[in-house]
Parts: C-alpha cells; sequence; structure tokens
C-alpha cells in the first residue's frame, strides 16, 4: 500500500493527472458554454420559423375570410367557423410543415385546431393559449413565446389584421413539438461525448509519453547520485539527445559527473603524493633522529644531520601551510575594505625573496618593474602569495641558465603583471588543468617533489575573490603568465 501511494506520488503520476484534470475542466467548460450558446440558438431560429408560419397562416385566414365576405369587410374569424374548406387547407398545411395551428378570436374564443395532436392538449394546455391569446397584438407580430414544459412543445402567436382598418381580427397560433431540437440536441451530446473521449484518451496518451520521457531521465539521475554517493562515479546519463531543458539538464549531469570523477582522481593522486611526499621526511627526520641516539651516527657529523632534519621539517611545515591556505583564500573578501597597495613594491619584495633561488638556477631575471609606484585595488598580502607562487614555479620549471621575465605594465585602468619562463612546452590539453587542485604537471616528482599541486590553484582562488582571472600560454618552450589587478 504505502509503495502505490508513493509511486501516484512521483512525478510521472502528478504530471499526468493534473494535465488530464486541465483537460477534462476545459472540455466541461467549453461544452458548458457551447451546449448553452447552440441550444439557444437552434430554439431561437425554430422559433423564428414557427413565428414565420403562424404568420403565413394568419394571411391565409385574412384573404380567405375576405374572399368570402363580399358586402362587409369586417373579416370576423366566427365567418371561419362554419367553412370547411378552409379547414381542409389548414389542416393540409398542418400536415405539410409539421406544425398545429390553433385559431382565436378577439373574444380569446377558440375557433379551430389543426391536426390529430391536439387531442394531446390538456386543460391547462388550453389555459396557456387563452393566457397568449390576451398578450398577442399585433404591434408585436411574436412577441409571446413559450414552451410547454409537460408536452416538449414551442408555440408562438401572432395577431391577424385586418389590412384595410388596421383592426385584430382574429388570433393565430403555431405549435410544434421540440422532437426535432431534442434529436439535434441529442446528436451534438453523443458527438460531443465521442469527441471528448477521443481527446481525453489523445490527451492521456501525450502526456503519458511526455512525462515518460521526461522522468526517465530523472530516475536516472536518481540512481546515478546514489552510486555518487558510494563512490562510484563512471555512472552516465543515456539519454542526452534531448534539445529541451531536461537534455540540457543531462548534459550538465554528466559533466558534473566528470568533474567529480576527475576530482576524485586528483584526490586519490593527491594522496598517492601526500602520502609518499610525507613519508620521504618523516623517513629522513625519523632515521636521522634515531641514528643521532643511538651513536649511529658520529658526533663531529651530528650537525650535518640536524640541518638535514631541519629543512625537513621545514619542507614539512610549507607542505601543510599551503594546504591551510587554500580553505582561508576560499572564505576572505579582499575588495571589502576597497584598500590599495604598490604593486611594484610588492614585485619587488618577492623579486628579492627569491634571489638565492633564482641564483642557484643560474637564472638571469629581466624585471620590468617601473620605480614608479603602482596603486591597485586587493589585499597586499594575498597578492603578494600569487607573485610569490608564480615565480617560485617559474623559476622552478626554468631551462637552467635560460632569461626569466618578471614584470608590470599599466594599461589605462589595470595593472597587468606578466611571469614568463623559458623551458618545457606545455601541452595544449595540459593548461586548462595547471589550476586544477593537487594537479602536478611532474608525474615522476622528480623536479616538483616540494610541491603539493596547491601553488596555481591558490593563485586562482585568490584572483577569483579579486573578480580577477589569470591566463595562460605556452609556445615553443616559453611559458607565459598573466593576470591585472584595478589600478586605483
Amino acid at each position: 500500500m504505502k509503495n502505490r501511494q508513493e509511486r501516484f506520488r512521483g512525478m510521472y503520476w502528478r504530471q499526468l493527472l493534473v494535465t488530464a484534470g486541465m483537460v477534462l475542466l476545459t472540455l466541461v467548460l467549453l461544452g458548458f458554454v457551447f451546449f448553452s450558446l447552440s441550444y439557444i440558438h437552434m430554439r431561437r431560429e425554430q422559433t423564428e420559423e414557427l413565428t414565420q408560419r403562424a404568420e403565413a397562416m394568419a394571411k391565409q385566414c385574412v384573404n380567405y375570410a375576405k374572399r368570402n365576405a363580399v358586402n362587409e369587410y369586417r373579416l370576423p374569424f366566427t365567418k371561419l367557423k362554419d367553412d370547411p374548406y378552409f379547414f381542409n387547407l389548414a389542416d393540409f398545411a398542418a400536415d405539410i410543415s409539421g406544425v398545429q395551428f390553433i385559431l382565436y378570436d378577439t373574444n380569446q374564443k377558440q375557433v379551430y385546431a389543426t391536426g390529430d395532436g391536439i387531442a394531446a392538449y390538456t386543460d391547462a394546455d388550453w389555459e396557456l393559449f387563452r393566457e397568449l391569446a390576451g398578450k398577442v397584438s399585433q404591434e408585436k407580430p411574436v412577441r409571446e413565446f413559450r414552451e410547454n414544459a409537460d408536452m416538449g412543445r414551442l408555440i408562438a402567436g401572432v395577431a391577424a389584421v385586418n389590412p384595410r382598418n388596421r383592426e385584430t381580427v382574429g388570433i393565430v397560433f403555431a405549435s410544434s413539438t421540440a422532437s426535432r431540437l431534442d434529436r439535434l440536441w441529442n446528436t451534438f451530446i453523443s458527438l460531443y461525448f465521442v469527441t471528448a473521449a477521443a481527446m481525453m484518451l489523445i490527451s492521456f496518451l501525450a502526456v503519458s509519453v511526455t512525462a515518460s520521457q521526461m522522468v526517465l531521465p530523472l530516475k536516472e539521475m536518481v540512481r546515478a547520485t546514489r552510486q555518487y554517493a558510494r563512490g562510484d562515479f563512471s555512472t552516465r546519463m543515456n539519454d542526452c539527445d534531448q534539445s529541451d531543458e531536461i537534455g540540457e539538464l543531462s548534459a550538465s549531469f554528466n559533466q558534473m559527473a566528470d568533474i567529480l570523477q576527475h576530482q576524485e582522481s586528483q584526490r586519490g593522486e593527491f594522496l598517492s603524493n601526500l602520502s609518499h611526499d610525507l613519508k620521504t621526511p618523516l623517513t629522513t627526520i625519523a632515521g636521522y633522529t634515531d641514528g643521532i641516539l643511538d651513536g649511529t651516527i658520529p658526533a663531529a657529523q651530528e650537525r650535518k644531520y640536524l640541518e638535514i632534519i631541519s629543512e625537513e621539517s621545514r619542507r614539512l611545515s610549507r607542505m601543510v601551510r599551503r594546504m591551510l591556505d587554500v580553505n582561508q583564500f576560499q572564505t576572505m573578501d579582499p575588495l571589502r575594505s576597497g584598500r590599495s597597495f604598490d604593486l611594484c613594491e610588492s614585485m619587488r619584495r618577492v623579486l628579492i625573496s627569491m634571489e638565492k633561488k633564482i641564483t642557484d638556477r643560474g637564472l638571469d631575471v629581466e624585471a620590468d618593474i617601473p620605480d614608479a609606484s603602482i596603486f591597485v585595488l586587493g589585499d597586499m598580502d594575498m597578492i603578494t602569495q600569487v607573485l610569490y607562487n608564480l615565480l617560485e614555479n617559474a623559476v622552478k620549471f626554468a631551462r637552467p641558465e635560460s632569461v626569466l621575465y618578471f614584470g608590470v605594465q599599466a594599461h589605462d585602468t589595470r595593472a597587468v603583471v606578466k611571469v614568463r619562463n623559458a623551458g618545457e612546452t606545455i601541452p595544449p590539453e595540459e593548461l586548462p588543468l595547471l589550476f586544477d587542485r593537487f594537479h602536478k604537471t611532474d608525474k615522476s616528482r622528480g623536479e616538483d617533489r616540494d610541491g603539493v599541486g596547491l601553488g596555481l590553484y591558490i593563485v586562482k582562488t585568490i584572483l577569483k575573490r579579486h573578480k580577477e582571472e589569470i591566463y595562460v600560454t605556452s609556445r615553443n618552450g616559453v611559458t607565459e603568465f598573466a593576470f591585472s589587478l584595478r589600478i586605483m
């Protein structure tokens, strides 16, 4: 029971039921409006037709009475009462038109009624005719209409008028059953329900197919997220051929899965590198320390090995500090205070701090730093970290005894910093990955043994907090990093 309730709460059934409900409501409202208007229109048309027949019969009555009243022209309907020839003509007209005619004189007394169906009229029906006879006037040829609900009849009455003195000489009623209207009405209802049922079926099928196409990718995403929760990022969306929002969502989902898989791969690589990088100095520190304590290392060489232990300890400290810096830089907002600093002075300090490493590599530095100050918006410590990481990275991978460029140029409202070295060309497919977390271009950890793949990631993180971008190019052995800051 619970599974059935959960199934009917699903998006597929909600979509299906809501759409079906809207279609059903639309059909009901349209059907109500259509039937109301069509019924009124058809009844009006039949009433007009009935009125026209009553008017035609009234004219015939007046003309016939006039021809049989040579010496007087008063044309009372009572003169028609004893004329069987006229009654035969009236019955013939009633049979042809399918309408019953009832004639009244000016005293509201019945003169004649055609047809065999007159026997079906009750006393209440005749009372209705007398009532209507008192309301019909020649100013309104047919202005009174009554529907006899018991017999399902339409009745229209008109005044027969003497054309000579414009006096009313009688009243003619035309009465017709509503069977034709009822048949037409029933035909419309049957046709409507058949059409409505077909539309509902088509709507159900269309919505079912549409909802299935929409829900199936979502169900696949649910299954994929469960796989991701278990650490399996190899699952991908298969239904990515749609060009609508579901297709875009599927493509984005696959892109997210690629990123997660890449990050998971990086995390595994990072842990592997970290395990190796931490194990080496720790093993060195532990081995040399034990050697000093147990006397394996001679006292004369203790200082040498203590210096090695000290250097390895500092390297461990740098690795831990860089990992902590990542979280710190991701939460800071350097632009909130609106402070500025001298970019040229920061670049000179970074260059001086890297002097020993530059000298050890035998590099020739081309420093393009203006003597004048260039004040830029941002946090000085964070940008100094960016400059240091970029210059350190350039020195580390520069070809020995090559030229290293480190400079800044002011362009209108922007200060553009460039760091360029000569070394190995970075493959184009590798360039977008340089700023990823834990990424290391040197997989063997030969030249990059001190790094953990966070230096350039920190650079990108800091510049992103400054709402800036960094760009890298590598052609013909020359690699260049460039970024800009806003001049104050």
